[in-house]
């Protein structure tokens, strides 16, 4: 039997010294007995795929809202995009892939229902703003629940990692650096494949001289920029592309806010209006019915204030639960 104590044995062996090691970790907010056999990076990342939260991504847009085509992704498609492009990373470097999964499937359970579109809407309604990379950290520290308790009780490299994958602050381990290059790399990529799929723009389109150096098909990006990344990366204390690649690249993403995420292309296929009246009046309901809300919000309401709960609460539901909820609230014919 290989046990727990034997993985983190042979993670000295077989990882790279500057690989962060599970028996390192700083631990749990709430200390636990420890597993047989599985170290708390497994039973992170077991924690996480077993959560409300992930299965809930299923049901998240990503770029795309309600597609009829099945083949766009959505943030589940994503998140399992952006842990592997991670894992390939960290296997190549020999760094801590247990840590660096975790990380990855943990990083977007705080998005809002109806993508870029919805976090704006939240972001504009609710006092103090919204970020989802902060959600996604109160979604496995206080909405989530186990067994035991409120709260997955995730390690403190996990937790650093899912709230630092974006902003300017850099994860203390190499492992969480690599999922926050990773997340770009992954949506960057995938969201150009999903917008040439639905024909608003052609592989000419886009930025010849990013495309010269990354490539010109999407596997040949991916492939490309993680080949760099690893090159790049190796014996390093940071964990970053080339110059000429990270050009390349913020080229592309800025291409991509330009010209699809903040473009009239994408917005003229969803009624935005008809999304901020979802989001505004599911809002407003329950700041005035907070009574109506599930138990755990209501636990959160008395701790941190209503609005803070109905934000938590709203950001947490799937395009078709928020659309459900409304007709169910206010009636369909309401937002025609």
């Amino acid at each position: 039997m290989f046990t727990r104590q034997d993985v983190e044995k042979r993670e000295y062996q077989i990882l790279s010294p500057l690989a962060f090691k599970a028996s390192e970790s700083k631990g749990r907010e709430y200390p636990e007995e420890k597993c047989e056999y599985r170290t708390d990076f497994q039973r992170d990342r077991d924690r996480i795929i077993h959560s409300k939260a992930f299965r809930r991504l299923l049901h998240k847009t990503q770029v795309f809202i309600a597609p009829d085509d099945d083949h766009y992704r959505t943030r589940l498609t994503h998140t399992l995009e952006v842990a592997q492009i991670s894992k390939s990373v960290a296997r190549i470097l020999e760094y801590n892939e247990d840590l660096t999964e975790a990380i990855a499937l943990g990083h977007d359970l705080g998005h809002t229902p109806f993508g870029h579109i919805g976090e704006a809407i939240l972001n504009k309604i609710h006092p103090g703003g919204f970020v989802h990379n902060l959600q996604s950290l109160r979604t496995v520290d206080l909405i989530e629940e186990t067994s035991r308790r409120t709260g997955l009780n995730l390690t403190y490299e996990v937790r650093d990692g899912i709230l630092n994958h974006r902003g300017n602050v850099v994860p203390i381990t190499l492992e969480g650096q690599i999922v926050k290059i990773c997340d770009r790399i992954a949506y960057v990529n995938h969201d150009i494949d999903d917008a040439l799929r639905s024909g608003i723009i052609t592989l000419f389109d886009l930025p010849a001289p990013s495309i010269e150096i990354l490539g010109q098909t999407h596997s040949d990006r991916i492939n490309n920029l993680i080949i760099d990344l690893c090159r790049n990366s190796e014996g390093k204390d940071t964990v970053e592309l080339s110059p000429v690649y990270s050009k390349a690249l913020l080229q592309l993403r800025s291409y991509m806010f330009s010209k699809i995420y903040n473009s009239s292309s994408i917005l003229s296929l969803v009624d935005r209006e008809q999304l901020e009246i979802i989001i505004t009046s599911l809002y407003d309901y329950y700041i005035n019915h907070p009574e109506d809300m599930p138990n755990i919000y209501h636990t959160i309401a008395q701790k941190d204030g209503v609005q803070e709960a109905v934000k938590d609460l709203i950001s947490g539901m799937t395009d078709r639960y928020a659309i459900n909820t409304y007709d169910r609230l206010f009636g369909k014919r309401s937002r025609k």
